[in-house]
């Protein structure tokens, strides 16, 4: 099945934005479990949950998607911003695997400067953090980045080596962003198959 969607936004809850994307041709959708800067989620509502999983499996939905705040960075200098992360993605994987069939995406973070041999250990420490609570039945997916500044996740040998680290890798996938990944110096224009071996060769 070709599963394709577009970001909707949550206000009105999962119902409406299952409904939504049947309404414009898509069979899936992305959504923030919070204002993407960051802050408080909205609880979530059984009945809301319950019309979301029997309109996914009437209409032939993939699976949906749900992408982390951009705040959050578990390899920040600062520990009020480093514990922000661990939290919000501690929740957000709570919430989202009461949800059917639903993927939890992020950006890995930025290293500001310290260099990504300080990085990478923790933000796999704030994942494994996360993850390690009953009833998780999501996927985390860490997402490609474009390499901007100090983010982490440019290579695919850096989300392997912090893939490496994760203890739970039978719920972890990668997220292929193939902007960030064309940005990031990979050329998906005139070799896709070559860089699609390349991130199996490194990251499986």
């Amino acid at each position: 099945m070709f599963t394709i969607g577009c970001h909707l936004s949550v206000t009105k809850g999962f119902y409406h934005m299952a409904r939504t994307a049947t309404e414009l041709g898509a069979n899936t959708f992305q959504f923030f479990p919070r204002n993407p800067r960051g802050g408080a989620a909205k609880p979530l509502a059984k009945e809301d949950i319950r019309q979301l999983e029997e309109w996914m499996d009437t209409h032939g939905f993939g699976e949906i998607l749900c992408h982390g705040a951009y705040t959050m960075n578990g390899a920040s200098t600062k520990e009020e911003v480093r514990e922000f992360a661990r939290t919000a993605i501690r929740e957000d994987l709570a919430k989202v695997s009461l949800l059917p069939r639903c993927l939890y995406n992020f950006h890995p973070g930025a290293h500001l400067k310290q260099g990504t041999a300080v990085a990478i250990p923790l933000i796999a420490d704030m994942v494994n953090y996360a993850m390690d609570q009953e009833g998780l039945n999501t996927t985390v997916l860490f997402e490609t980045m474009a390499g901007k500044g100090t983010e982490v996740g440019r290579t695919f040998e850096e989300l392997a080596e912090i893939i490496s680290r994760v203890e739970r890798k039978d719920h972890v996938g990668v997220c292929l962003d193939t902007c960030h990944v064309y940005d990031g110096g990979y050329d998906i224009v005139n070799d896709l198959d070559g860089v699609l071996k390349r991130f199996d060769q490194i990251v499986g």
